[in-house]
């Protein structure tokens, strides 16, 4: 029998999954271009979640639920309050650009949102191999349906396809690997999983071949190089509102399941995987700052920044264990945290500018379109500004404070080796700046293409004002969030 405590756990689950079918049913009667009770009826849903997600997490309470095959902490409950918020970010801006391009026919936009935001919490309180691979697929499905949603426009096809080809690689190497390390430990438990390593009487080249395998599931859905190929096809192809509901709010979940596996299932094998992570971190900062530049397509421009982006969460990640001392983990891990956390805010803001541009008969990717925007809206072209100075890690931006939390994690260290690494780090940064740059450049000193006014609904202008607002305020009062990720990151790792 199934105890009150296993319900408790999930809940948010529970009432997502409800809420997700009652809507597809509701909006088989629904009239509109603009699905308007069918999006306030999402937002609605999602804006609870994530109350009662906050209020979960304000507890400071651990619950297992399921046989232990879930997990409901402190950590799992803010990435999920801010995976849901992020959803409901994209959907308000992505309404009028699918809107305009025949998306809303059904309301498969917010009812796919939501399965794959279901698909995000399973894997986030995943403490299961199986139920962190059962979330995975439901978001990855959810994934490949959205980006086919424009079924009139071959463009979206052909990255349907590849991300699914290369998506189905990626789900076999984890799946793979899963199955080894259950040969070898005997059990699909995260917590008996690092019980049964910590003993010492595992064969030690079984864990290391089955960990190459997670570790390669894991860098694909991260989008790290070598395994970074689906990453600007699909940010290309799939519409613009799409392209956001896949670089943003995933990037939590991946994060997340990154932690249970490595961390919570096999931190004694950590002098292993960090070697691995350090080389997906050296190869994705560099591929993906110097493959940005030669980019004149905004989209598959910021799919490579988002490579480099995840460099340097790798960054955070593998500092935390330095010659088998685990004191500077905490640090190391909730500056990762922070990172990811601040990278998807920005990322919701510089999505919703091109989203904002593309609604007027055009899509607004390349870099060209955004020439002189801010005589057009100074609003939205220092947004923009905001977001590209916050990821090429200028300050005051909390892009800046992201990155040196990380750098400092490992620094901390004392190693040659790790301090040569944060060198290179900044050089690509400022590689990287470069692209960054060039567009606030063009916003602001060319001439524009056209006089005609930026126009978007209240509810637009007003998220999107928040959203840079807090690009800029979280850069100077930082302490907040960095706080909650190392709360979230000690409870996690005394648990």
């Amino acid at each position: 029998m199934i105890d009150q405590i296993s319900w408790i756990a999930i809940f948010p689950e529970a009432l997502l999954l409800a809420m997700a079918c009652a809507i597809a049913l509701l909006d088989l009667r629904a009239q509109g271009p603009l699905r308007g009770y069918t999006y306030t009826l999402t937002l609605i849903t999602l804006a609870l979640v994530a109350l009662i997600e906050g209020f979960f997490a304000s507890t400071g309470l651990t619950l297992y639920g399921f046989g232990n095959m879930v997990v409901a902490d402190t950590m799992a409950a803010w990435l999920k309050c801010f995976a849901t918020i992020a959803v409901m970010v994209t959907l308000v801006y992505g309404r009028p650009y699918a809107a305009a391009r025949d998306m809303l026919r059904g309301g498969e936009l917010f009812t796919l949102s939501m399965f794959a935001l279901l698909g995000m919490f399973v894997m986030i309180s995943g403490n299961n191999f199986l139920i962190i691979y059962m979330g995975l697929e439901l978001l990855t499905l959810s994934s490949y349906a959205l980006v086919a949603l424009r079924r009139d426009n071959a463009q979206a096809v052909e990255a349907a396809m590849k991300y699914f080809v290369l998506g189905a690689m990626a789900s076999g190497f984890l799946l793979y690997g899963m199955s080894m390390l259950y040969g070898a430990t005997g059990s699909l438990d995260i917590n008996e999983v690092f019980n049964a390593i910590s003993t010492g009487h595992v064969r030690h080249q079984v864990l290391v071949f089955g960990l190459v395998f997670i570790v390669a599931g894991l860098a694909f859905k991260l989008g790290l190089v070598p395994f970074h190929m689906w990453i600007p096809d699909v940010y290309q192809g799939a519409p613009t509102a799409v392209t956001l509901m896949i670089g943003g709010a995933p990037k939590l979940a991946a994060f997340a399941i990154t932690m249970r596996l490595l961390v919570e299932g096999m931190l004694p094998l950590a002098i292993d995987w960090q070697q691995m992570l350090m080389l997906l971190s050296v190869a994705s900062l560099f591929i993906g700052n110097f493959a940005a530049i030669a980019q004149t397509n905004v989209k598959r421009m910021l799919a490579f920044s988002t490579i480099a982006q995840m460099g340097f969460v790798l960054i955070g990640i593998f500092s935390g264990v330095i010659n088998g001392n685990t004191i500077s983990t905490a640090n190391a891990y909730s500056s990762a945290m922070f990172y990811v956390v601040s990278y998807v805010l920005t990322t919701l803001a510089a999505f919703g500018v091109i989203m904002l541009l593309a609604r007027e008969g055009f899509e607004s990717e390349e870099i060209a379109d955004f020439a002189g925007l801010n005589q057009r809206s100074p609003l939205y072209a220092g947004v923009m500004a905001a977001c590209m100075f916050s990821m090429a890690g200028i300050p005051p931006l909390v892009g800046f404070y992201a990155k040196l939390s990380v750098l400092q994690a490992l620094i901390a260290s004392g190693q040659a080796m790790h301090i040569g690494l944060a060198v290179f780090a900044v050089l690509m940064s400022l590689v990287g700046a470069f692209y960054y740059l060039r567009l606030v450049k063009v916003m602001y000193f060319d001439a524009p293409i056209t006089a005609s006014e930026v126009v978007a609904g209240a509810d637009v202008r007003i998220v999107l004002a928040i959203n840079g607002a807090l690009v800029l305020l979280l850069g100077i009062f930082p302490a907040g969030l960095m706080a909650l990720s190392a709360q979230s990151v000690l409870q996690m790792l005394g648990t």
